[in-house]
């Protein structure tokens, strides 16, 4: 039997409005009055994702940044972290200032960005449908380098770098691997999203990287909680759909990925189901947990 179900937010559990359907979240919830201990494992802040874990009363634990914090909700608490430094956010800005990259850095409790504008619109729309202490705290800047530089931040979960171009957004990924003591992810696909725009759905689409402190992802995160939690690596199940959710889906005991997948986590997954608009999160709690 599984004793922990690590879940991927964007492209995983929510749909591409941003919602979770009622039957998923029924499953959940038949799923924690058995015992199984499940956490929300995304790369938002830490307050998006508790906002989420909190609307589907999955309360324990979280991970947030990709890996890059784990967060004890009920005691309101970091327990694990793998923070960039603010030396390491400036480096990184001021590349991406220098070459008019769009970027945007998470802290535990926002994100900060320069214009409501690829991933942080997404977050725009969906705080509309949500009361004001449960949405992502968008803090628009005029320029990051130097709100960062006065803020008094220290602790940074991850810094995303979009572009529409995907010959521009090459040219990102060559300049990012240059910087040491940092990790950059490899996405070789388009990012699709749907917001609402009154009657009419609009897709936004953008390549995308997502940078870290150097070892840092999902599951060496599970890993710090199943020694708290005495839960065996066998007894996971990870649900996932990027390639920030590749450690976890390779090493649980079962992986799990959406139909709607990076075809790479396909190829390494143990197990495929419907995709994010079809429940296919539901498909697999009813498979491999509730049946």
């Amino acid at each position: 039997m599984y004793k922990l179900v690590a879940i991927d937010l964007d492209g995983t559990l929510l749909n591409s409005y941003g919602e979770v359907s009622e039957n998923t979240k029924k499953a959940l919830q038949e799923a924690k009055k058995r015992g199984v201990e499940i956490i929300l494992s995304s790369g938002r802040p830490i307050s998006s994702t508790e906002s989420m874990a909190l609307e589907l009363g999955v309360d324990n634990y979280l991970i947030s940044g990709n890996g890059a914090a784990v967060y004890d909700i009920k005691r309101q608490e970091i327990i694990y972290d793998r923070f960039l430094t603010k030396e390491q956010v400036l480096d990184i800005a001021k590349l991406c200032e220098e070459n008019s990259f769009f970027y945007n850095v998470y802290t535990e409790d926002e994100v900060i960005a320069s214009s409501l504008n690829y991933n942080v619109l997404f977050y725009h729309k969906e705080n509309v449908k949500k009361v004001e202490e449960r949405r992502t705290h968008i803090n628009v800047v005029q320029n990051i380098a130097e709100y960062i530089e006065q803020s008094g931040k220290e602790r940074f979960l991850k810094i995303t770098v979009c572009d529409e171009s995907q010959f521009i957004f090459n040219r990102i990924m060559k300049r990012l691997k240059e910087i040491n003591g940092i990790d950059v992810l490899e996405v070789a696909y388009m990012s699709r999203k749907t917001i609402k725009d009154g009657t009419d759905d609009v897709d936004i689409k953008y390549y995308y990287t997502e940078i870290t402190n150097q070892n840092v992802n999902k599951w060496t995160a599970i890993q710090f909680l199943l020694n708290k939690l005495n839960i065996k690596e066998n007894e996971v199940m990870a649900i996932g759909d990027n390639m920030n959710d590749k450690e976890m889906i390779q090493e649980a005991g079962l992986g799990v990925v959406m139909g709607n997948s990076n075809p790479k986590m396909k190829e390494i997954a143990d197990a495929i189901v419907a995709d994010n608009n079809s429940e296919g999160v539901l498909e697999a709690f009813n498979k491999f947990i509730l049946k």
